[in-house]
């Protein structure tokens, strides 16, 4: 009978601790996301968006802004899932490629945009509650996930270009074998 009882009583109490858990998120982030997120939106609306989009045009001409400033952008701007609409902006042999920088960009950018990937503010949060107790900075601990960030999309973006590339090339020998 005992065991049923404190089976009962953890039970709810696993509910009562999600509970608290979701109101904090209700009094804290919600609106911190739904801030940010109108802030960006403000300043889309306030440049123009034929301005952005010439922008990112001209951004999708040069590698080094293509997997760097394009995906950072997209992921800002737009936020995951609708970053990817940024890649109509780039050659199909460039696609993979772009792709891959806006993914591996979707968790560095949390800790400074946590709207732009509200699906991976859980993972990062845990990582900066661990890195507070340890008695470092979670605000420098984004800018440096943010800052890393930028450099791996900018070399994965080159690395999966010129393998696109060259399984494109390859391909195009076998086909005329």
């Amino acid at each position: 009978m005992k065991y049923i009882e404190w089976f009962g009583k953890n039970f709810i109490g696993l509910f009562e601790a999600g509970g608290e858990q979701f109101m904090s998120f209700m009094t804290g982030i919600v609106p911190l996301l739904i801030v940010l997120l109108t802030f960006t939106y403000s300043v889309i609306a306030f440049i123009g968006e034929e301005r952005v989009d010439r922008a990112i045009r001209y951004c999708s001409k040069y590698m080094i802004l293509r997997y760097s400033i394009m995906p950072m952008l997209s992921v800002m701007m737009l936020t995951n899932p609708m970053a990817y609409t940024f890649g109509k902006f780039v050659k199909e042999e460039e696609k993979p490629a772009f792709y891959d920088s806006v993914v591996s960009f979707l968790h560095p950018v949390t800790g400074l945009f946590p709207y732009a990937n509200a699906g991976e503010l859980f993972v990062y949060l845990g990582i900066a509650n661990g890195v507070m107790k340890a008695g470092y900075s979670q605000s420098s601990l984004a800018v440096r996930y943010f800052l890393v960030g930028i450099v791996v999309i900018l070399f994965r973006g080159i690395v999966t270009e010129r393998l696109t590339k060259f399984l494109i090339a390859k391909e195009a020998k076998q086909v005329k074998a």
